[in-house]
C-alpha cells in the first residue's frame, strides 16, 4: 500500500463502518493527540501506517440539527479548487455515517507563526532574524495573492492560522490555513456583512470595526500588516479588549489602540469614512481625545524611511481603497534588498549561523478522539444538498494568477492546478465560479470586472517579478 492511498493523494470522500468499534476511515490512522480547538471543533494529529503525519479537523455539528457543518462544506469547496504551495493542502474528506459529521485531513505542519513568535519572546528573548521575517511574510503574501486573484477572501488571518512546515521536502514553507470564514467575494450570494463579525479582533480592519456594509480583500491586507508588525516586535500591535456582549461590530477599545499608533483617521484622507455606520459612535467616544505624537515607526522600532516601515504603513493604510494589495506588496522594495527571501524560512540567515530549533505545536495527548466520534445513527441527511463534488460546468479554465518570477530555490505549483476563478467570464463566455455563482457575459462581464477593480485596486495586477540580481541561493 502506498502512502498516497493511505492518506488520500487527492481530496475524496469515504466513510463506512469498520471493525473494533471504529469507523473504517479512522482505522487508517494512529491518533496522537489534540493540536487545536476552536468554535469550529477540534484538530487532531494523526499518523498513517507509513508514519506520515496528518492533521484531522473534526467539525462541530450544524446548529440547524441536520448533522452537516456548513463551515466544513465551505472549506471543502474552496480548498478543492485551490492548489498552491503557500495554501494548506486538503488530502482527504471523511464522513462518519453514524452522526453525519465531517472530518478533513490535511498535510500536517509542525509549526505556526504564533508558536514561532512566542518562542522568540519567551524562550530566546531576541528578535526573529530579518531573513526569516522576510521569507515568512513573502510566502504569506504569495499565498494570499493566489486567493485574492481567485476572488477568495480569507477573513481570519492571524499568527495561529499561518502554518510553517517542519522537516522534509517543504521545510520552512508557509501554509495559509483555516478557511472556515473564507468566502468568494465577487458577486456573493448575500452581502458579506450579513455573515456577522469576522477576523479576530487584534487583526480586524478599521472599516470592519466601524460597521462597513461592503468590504474587500483589503481586510486581509490589514491583518497581514498586523502580523508583520508582530513578527518584528514579538507582540501584537493593537491589543484591544473585545466586548463580546455587544450586538454590533463597534469595538471602542480596539479602535483606541489603533488610533494611539496611527493617529485618528479623517475624511480628508479617508473620504468614505463618513458613510460608515459607527462613525458617529466614534465621534462621540473618541474624536475629542488627543493622541500624543502617534508614530508607527516608533512602535516597531524602525527608522521612518526604512523600506520595512514603508511596506508596513501601506498595509495599515486607513482607506481600504488605498491599502496596498498582495500583488503590489510582493513588488515592494523591501523584498528586493538583502537578505532576499527564500523558500525555507527557517534556515540560518548567514553561513555558519546556528539554526533556531523551533518547538513543534503543542499536542494534548489526554483527549480521546474516539469519544468525539459517535457510532450511533442520526437523522438521515439529503446528500444532494451537500454538493461536495463540483459539476463539470464548474470546472473551467483557470485565471492566470499573477505572481513573481520564482526565486532560486522557490518552487511553485503549476497555475493549471487552479480552477477557482472563471476566466471564461472575462472573455465573454459566461460560466460559474466555485461557489456556483452565475457570471456576467459579454460586455457586461468586462464592465463588471472594471467596476470590481475600482472597488479593489490592484486586483489582477501582473507581477513582473524580481529584477535579475544576486540571489541568496
Amino acid at each position: 500500500m502506498t502512502e498516497a492511498s493511505e492518506a488520500g493523494g487527492s481530496p475524496e470522500m469515504d466513510d463506512g463502518p469498520g471493525g473494533g468499534g471504529r469507523p473504517a476511515w479512522l482505522q487508517r490512522y494512529d491518533l496522537v493527540g489534540k493540536i487545536g480547538e476552536g468554535t469550529y471543533g477540534l484538530v487532531f494529529l494523526a499518523r498513517t501506517k507509513l508514519r506520515k503525519c496528518i492533521a484531522i479537523k473534526k467539525f462541530k455539528q450544524s446548529k440547524e440539527g441536520d448533522g452537516v457543518s456548513r463551515t466544513a462544506i465551505r472549506e471543502i469547496m474552496l480548498l478543492r479548487e485551490i492548489s498552491h504551495e503557500n495554501v494548506v493542502k486538503l488530502v482527504n474528506v471523511h464522513i462518519n455515517h453514524a452522526d453525519m459529521s465531517l472530518y478533513l485531513a490535511f498535510d500536517y505542519a509542525e509549526h505556526d507563526l504564533y508558536e514561532i513568535i512566542r518562542h522568540h519572546r519567551e524562550k530566546l528573548n531576541h528578535s526573529i532574524n530579518q531573513y526569516t521575517v522576510k521569507s515568512l511574510l513573502w510566502q504569506l503574501l504569495n499565498g494570499l495573492n493566489c486567493l485574492h486573484s481567485n476572488w477568495i477572501i480569507h477573513r481570519d488571518l492571524k499568527p495561529s492560522n499561518i502554518l510553517v512546515m517542519g522537516e522534509g521536502e517543504e521545510h520552512g514553507v508557509v501554509k495559509i490555513a483555516d478557511f472556515g470564514l473564507a468566502r468568494i467575494y465577487q458577486a456573493p450570494l448575500k452581502p458579506l456583512y450579513e455573515n456577522g463579525v469576522v477576523v479576530t479582533i487584534w487583526y480586524r480592519a478599521p472599516e470592519l470595526l466601524l460597521g462597513a456594509k461592503h468590504y474587500t480583500s483589503a481586510v486581509d491586507m490589514w491583518a497581514v500588516g498586523c502580523i508583520f508588525a508582530e513578527l518584528l516586535t514579538l507582540k501584537p500591535l493593537f491589543q484591544g479588549v473585545e466586548v463580546k456582549a455587544t450586538p454590533n461590530p463597534f469595538q471602542l477599545d480596539q479602535l483606541d489602540k489603533i488610533f494611539k499608533v496611527l493617529g485618528h483617521p479623517t475624511p480628508d484622507k479617508w473620504p468614505t469614512l463618513v458613510n460608515l455606520p459607527y462613525w458617529q459612535n466614534d465621534q462621540q467616544h473618541i474624536q475629542g481625545h488627543k493622541y500624543d505624537n502617534p508614530s508607527l515607526h516608533s512602535y516597531v522600532h524602525l527608522p521612518q524611511k526604512n523600506p520595512a516601515c514603508d511596506l508596513l504603513s501601506k498595509m495599515l493604510e486607513y482607506d481600504p481603497r488605498k491599502r496596498i494589495t498582495a500583488a503590489q506588496a510582493l513588488e515592494h522594495e523591501f523584498f528586493r534588498m538583502d537578505p532576499l527571501p527564500g523558500r525555507n524560512a527557517l534556515v540560518p540567515s548567514h553561513p555558519g549561523e546556528k539554526a533556531v530549533n523551533y518547538p513543534a505545536r503543542p499536542v494534548d495527548t489526554t483527549t480521546d478522539f474516539a469519544r468525539t466520534t459517535s457510532m450511533q445513527p442520526s437523522q438521515p441527511v439529503l446528500w444532494e444538498n451537500l454538493n461536495l463534488k463540483p459539476s463539470a460546468a464548474s470546472v473551467v479554465a483557470p485565471r492566470q494568477v499573477p505572481r513573481p518570477m520564482p526565486m532560486v530555490g522557490m518552487q511553485r505549483m503549476p497555475g493549471a492546478a487552479m480552477a477557482a476563478f472563471n476566466i471564461a467570464s472575462q472573455a465573454g463566455m459566461g460560466g460559474v465560479n466555485p461557489g456556483n455563482i452565475p457570471m456576467q457575459r459579454g460586455a457586461a462581464a468586462q464592465a463588471q470586472q472594471q467596476q470590481l477593480r475600482r472597488k479593489d485596486p490592484g486586483m489582477g495586477l501582473q507581477n513582473t517579478g524580481y529584477p535579475r540580481q544576486k540571489r541568496r541561493f
